[in-house]
């Protein structure tokens, strides 16, 4: 920080200045100790468990990536639209969590940490490196990690996308900013030497190498999350300052004479032309990954809200979510996973918030000569938050903590330098400064740690969120199936019930409602309940396999077999439908069919032990004995407590005359489940049999007993 050439030399104020400005440290030393405490901060996440919110889309119910990095993952992974985002690197660096850490949550949080003070690092060493300015580098820095909005992106798993592109996009522009460093040192023309000594050592690197990293890690931050696309934009900004790369290059001011020189006007533009066209793979990127989020999108009907809003109700709730946004930036209370869109907001408030954020602009354009970094910052934030703004609806929230990851480090900037220049002019401004941001990052820390802690398992998180929003179905809904995990069904049934009160049209509230009828017995609800989600949702496969399972259980077979096969139509890699489908097939008969179809769900998903088990059904009733056997043997391998698997077991051990093994396996299937009737009736009747061969009656052995045969 330098002292202004205005300022005094006496006075605690001035001696504060010279002190700070003659402490010199390595440059690492601060982005090192910034990460520390970043990772320090966010620690209790490694702690937490995974949330019913897209962590089971993400992680724990996605066999693809639960599976691991294998080749047909990776597939998948670049060629998948799956959870309405086009994002393979994400999937890539889940799997990669997977294979190194399981479905252990804690394991996936530490990436997540670690990449959030990585960011961290990375904010302070591109704005000190643009700026020079090391202490409000750091300051910015310091409040973007710690600031409570991050929690969203850091504590919740299936957000990797946020700090996993925010960390590429981040690297994109540290090298950009060094490909311009390298720009200004332009070589001399043959004849012009130098005055100074040796060439800079930046300048003994191409600056094409700088550029061409930009670009490979701007590529690689598109494929971690597509809100990268306004990254071009923000280099041309950056551009403006601190890079200051608008006025004439280096060489063209040496080699031009004054007579030759253009008008200002016409430098001005053939510079930003120039500036343009050097961002032309940029922008041809950010094309066609706005294309391909799009169609992605599209696809998975996550544009769906979009069509039921229309673009005046949209447009107004852009406007009020920029002065949300900013609330929340300056004063982050009341924050949950999720916000309801309330549809249209009255008029006189998109109005108002219109006519705030034009005002701003306005003054801060007026300002852009003598203050640029408050427009850069301030264009910063809006120009990175259009692609989440809510114009192409995208999801039923009207905006998200989330969203502000990048465009928070624009209102830093603004904040941080802004407060400088005002401190500037005042004889005890550094100290103000000082004790201000100390204030801010303290009061950050708390509200940080305190937001974390709701974030520890699903029902903290929806109790929550039901705290500070209003007519929240989604959070009603998401609550209900974290009562229903902990075995609160009545609870959760009220929680889904209040959630259709709230929105009738909900379709996922309508299948956990069935689900939880199915579990009451009430079947015949249920089936109505899925029934009209199906007619909310057609395009929804979850409803017709829900369907499909309870019209199964009422014995309508037919009809079960077709809502299955829907299912897998709508969702081709939905291993659960195909083995329901088996099962059904196979109860009309067609075992081979069933087969089949048991097969592509172990394909699909290898680790499915029910889907081992139910081939190894089919496989001994088609007299395949010896396959069924290895399925069921890998069914246990997966799922040692699985009892079905051992009473399949053990009947195919009695046909390879294996009697004392089968015994042992329906004893251990009783064990495990004491009301399984079937177990229990294939126990004492083996009992019985191997009792009269040793000829002994079946009331001395103590498997009979065990099956509570009577004597």
């Amino acid at each position: 920080m330098r002292i202004p050439a205005t300022q005094s030399k006496t006075g605690p104020a001035s001696l504060a200045a010279r002190v700070v400005a003659r402490w010199r440290f390595p440059a690492w030393l601060p982005a090192v100790m910034l990460a520390l405490l970043t990772t320090a901060l966010y620690w209790p996440a490694t702690h937490h468990d995974f949330v019913n919110y897209d962590d089971d889309k993400y992680v724990t119910d996605n066999h693809h990536v639960a599976s691991g990095l294998t080749l047909e993952n990776i597939r998948w992974a670049f060629r998948s639209g799956y959870a309405a985002n086009w994002h393979p690197l994400t999937w890539l660096s889940h799997m990669l969590d997977c294979d190194l850490f399981g479905l252990n949550p804690w394991g996936h949080h530490l990436t997540n940490v670690l990449l959030h003070a990585l960011n961290a690092a990375l904010v302070f060493a591109l704005l000190r490196r643009m700026t020079g300015a090391t202490w409000r580098s750091l300051l910015a820095a310091a409040l973007f990690a710690v600031h409570p909005l991050r929690v969203e992106s850091v504590a919740w798993v299936a957000e990797r996308k946020d700090v996993l592109s925010g960390c590429l996009g981040l690297l994109a522009l540290v090298f950009y900013a060094r490909y311009a460093e390298v720009q200004r040192q332009a070589p001399e023309p043959r004849g012009v030497r130098r005055e100074t000594g040796d060439t800079p050592r930046a300048s003994r690197i191409p600056s094409s190498i700088f550029y061409l990293l930009s670009l490979l890690f701007f590529a690689l931050g598109l494929m971690s999350k597509p809100m990268l696309v306004t990254w071009p934009l923000v280099m041309l900004l950056l551009d403006y300052w601190p890079l200051r790369r608008f006025g004439p290059s280096p060489l063209t001011a040496r080699l031009s004479t004054p007579g030759s020189q253009p008008s200002a006007l016409d430098s001005q533009l053939s510079t930003a032309l120039r500036l343009v066209r050097e961002k032309t793979p940029f922008f041809v990127l950010a094309a066609l990954a706005s294309v391909v989020a799009w169609v992605a999108q599209r696809q998975e009907g996550a544009m769906a809200s979009s069509a039921s809003l229309a673009l005046g109700a949209r447009s107004g709730n852009a406007l009020i979510s920029y002065c949300r946004y900013l609330g929340k930036m300056f004063w982050p209370r009341d924050l949950g996973v999720f916000y309801p869109h309330p549809g249209h907001w009255p008029l006189g408030k998109v109005l108002a918030a219109g006519a705030l954020l034009l005002s701003v602009s306005a003054i801060l354009w007026g300002q852009r000569r003598r203050y640029p970094f408050l427009l850069v910052g301030w264009l910063w934030f809006c120009g990175t938050l259009v692609p989440v703004i809510g114009l192409a609806q995208v999801g039923v929230q009207a905006l998200a903590d989330r969203y502000t990851y990048i465009p928070s480090v624009g209102l830093l900037v603004l904040a941080v330098w802004g407060a400088h220049e005002l401190a500037r002019g005042w004889q005890y401004g550094v100290i103000a400064l000082s004790v201000a941001a100390c204030a801010a990052i303290a009061l950050c820390l708390d509200l940080t740690r305190q937001q974390l802690g709701y974030w520890k398992d699903s029902e903290a998180l929806f109790r929550h969120a039901l705290e500070v929003t209003a007519n929240n179905p989604t959070a009603r809904n998401n609550l209900g199936v974290a009562l229903e995990k902990r075995g609160q069904t009545d609870e959760a049934f009220r929680q889904y019930q209040e959630a259709i009160r709230l929105e009738p049209g909900y379709a996922k509230a309508r299948i956990n409602l069935g689900n939880a009828l199915c579990k009451k017995g009430e079947i015949d609800k249920a089936i109505s309940q899925y029934q009209e989600a199906v007619r909310l949702r057609p395009d929804d496969a979850d409803a017709y396999y829900n369907l499909g399972n309870a019209l199964g259980r009422k014995g309508q077979t037919d009809e079960a077999i077709r809502q299955f096969q829907e299912a897998i139509r709508l969702k081709p890699d939905d291993a659960e439908a195909r083995s329901n489908l088996g099962l059904a097939l196979d109860r009309k008969g067609q075992t081979d069919e069933a087969i089949r179809q048991f097969q592509e769900a172990i394909r699909l998903k290898p680790d499915y032990a029910k889907a081992h088990s139910n081939l190894g059904v089919a496989l001994d009733r088609k007299g395949q004995t010896g396959e069924a056997m290895s399925q069921f043997q890998e069914a246990i391998r997966l799922k040692p407590d699985y009892a079905e698997a051992h009473n399949g077991l053990g009947v195919a051990l009695v046909k390879e005359g294996q009697a004392e093994k089968a015994l042992g396996q329906f004893q251990e299937a009783v064990r495990l489940k004491p009301d399984y009737t079937a177990a229990k009736r294939n126990l004492a009747r083996l009992s019985e049999l191997i009792s009269k061969s040793k000829g002994r009656t079946p009331e001395a052995t103590p498997a009979a007993r065990a099956s509570g045969t009577p004597p």
